[in-house]
């Protein structure tokens, strides 16, 4: 299973960096992810740090539904874990099946979206600046892919690369879970 190489930061002047994203990779694609995490009734798969989610996206020009699991992270700095991902085509069957499996919705809640494709240091990346309507911060997520552990530090290497043209530094990344961010922020 890939590693997907990823960091998160807050933030501070997101007007700056939307317009940062624009020059360097064009125009985004806006896009509302609504997310569905499952977890086993004794909290099993959470508490072993792994994730099972359901992920609708509704974009200009389509709306798809991708089934998600994410392992234990394999880099406490950063966050990353294995994952495996694909799309499907019925998101109601999906549900249906995951919770025949035994697992329970565990939370729900929505991203709003501005994605950016790109290809830099030959590899293929993603940036998405993120707002979540219970969290009154804007993130912004870069990822690529590490084929195998002893690969993860150079693609890590190179998202902060790209964080860094973005005028994102350590300071600002996070490794806070959306999960736990909204869960506290409806207690």
């Amino acid at each position: 299973m890939a590693i997907e190489a990823e960091l998160k930061a807050v933030v501070r002047d997101p007007e700056h960096v939307l317009a940062r994203l624009e020059e360097l990779y064009g125009p985004g694609r806006a896009e509302v992810y609504r997310d569905t995490y499952y977890d086993a009734p004794d909290g099993s798969l959470t508490g072993a740090d792994r994730e099972l989610r359901i992920r609708t996206v509704h974009g200009p020009d389509d709306t798809r539904t991708v089934l998600t699991y994410k392992g234990a992270r394999v880099d406490e700095a950063s966050g990353s874990k294995p994952e495996a991902e694909t799309r499907v085509a019925d998101a109601e069957a999906a549900h249906e099946i995951i919770v025949g499996l035994g697992f329970t919705p565990h939370i729900r809640f929505e991203k709003r979206c501005r994605n950016y494709e790109f290809v830099r240091d030959d590899r293929q990346f993603l940036a998405t600046l993120v707002r979540v309507p219970e969290l009154h911060a804007t993130f912004i997520e870069v990822e690529t892919t590490a084929p195998t552990p002893d690969r993860l530090e150079a693609a890590l290497d190179s998202v902060r690369a790209v964080l860094a043209g973005l005028g994102i530094g350590e300071d600002d990344l996070t490794t806070e879970l959306y999960t736990d961010a909204v869960a506290t922020a409806r207690t």
